[in-house]
């Protein structure tokens, strides 16, 4: 029997990512988020892991940000549709993350986006302790917010500048660079797990694609491709060199 001064038993006021709810119940919204979300993530890795080579980073889809306590507990946390921690253990305790506790680890996302459902008002909305930009940019805090409309083809980007959101301008190639990651954000229209849509995409600081491992496999499988082609190519003109060569007697003899 323990003690009821035993500190393991005693009940702590700021609970952890393993006692708050993962969930609040809500179906996702749209099918499209699910794979806009996997895109993002894949085509980042690479950067990723040149920035934190010992695996120091964590990804938010659809994850609780809990920001503060109430009743129920899943009112205290706004889930950004995509966000990036950098300089935190991918695990927590050698458990996968089910939330991310702000009062826990303090440091907040470089980057939270949110895919737009209904009309853009929700991800616009700033009342106070409630409206998701206030929450962003008066509590959570990441250095940047973007907004992003499959329908419109478009995506907002907000930069925390001094306390308040800036909406930033985007650059010659309709992109928004995100410095500290060194890439930039935009739309590209393409095709995507079978679907063409103006997807959210990643590129980089010159203006290169940031490509998903399949892609990367289907550019390298092209290459090889034209390499054997060169290569038959080669040898095909080396025969008939060859022939010709025969053909007037100084080739070399059979």
């Amino acid at each position: 029997m323990t003690s009821a001064t035993d500190p393991s038993t005693a009940l702590t006021p700021f609970p952890d990512h393993t006692q708050l709810p993962e969930s609040d119940g809500t179906f996702v919204k749209n099918w499209q988020e699910h794979p806009q979300s996997i895109l993002l993530t894949d085509s980042i890795t690479p950067v990723l892991k040149q920035l934190h080579p010992e695996g120091q980073y964590c990804i938010g889809q659809d994850l609780g940000i809990y920001w503060r306590l109430t009743d129920p507990p899943e009112r205290g946390a706004e889930a950004p549709d995509w966000f990036y921690v950098g300089n935190v253990p991918p695990l927590l305790d050698g458990q996968t993350r089910r939330s991310y506790v702000l009062w826990r680890e303090f440091i907040a996302p470089l980057i939270a986006l949110e895919f737009v459902s209904g009309d853009g008002s929700e991800e616009r909305d700033k009342t106070p302790f409630q409206g998701k930009f206030w929450i962003y940019e008066q509590v959570i805090h990441p250095a940047y917010y973007g907004i992003y409309e499959v329908n419109k083809a478009s995506v907002e980007v907000y930069e925390l500048i001094g306390g308040q959101y800036q909406l930033l301008a985007a650059n010659e190639r309709g992109h928004y660079p995100i410095t500290r990651l060194g890439v930039e954000l935009g739309i590209w229209q393409g095709v995507y797990q079978n679907v063409e849509l103006p997807w959210l995409r990643w590129w980089d600081l010159q203006g290169n694609l940031l490509l998903t491992g399949s892609e990367r496999a289907e550019q390298e499988r092209q290459r090889a491709e034209e390499e054997s082609q060169r290569a038959e190519q080669e040898r095909q003109r080396a025969d008939r060199l060859t022939a010709q060569l025969r053909s007037l007697g100084i080739g070399p003899e059979v």
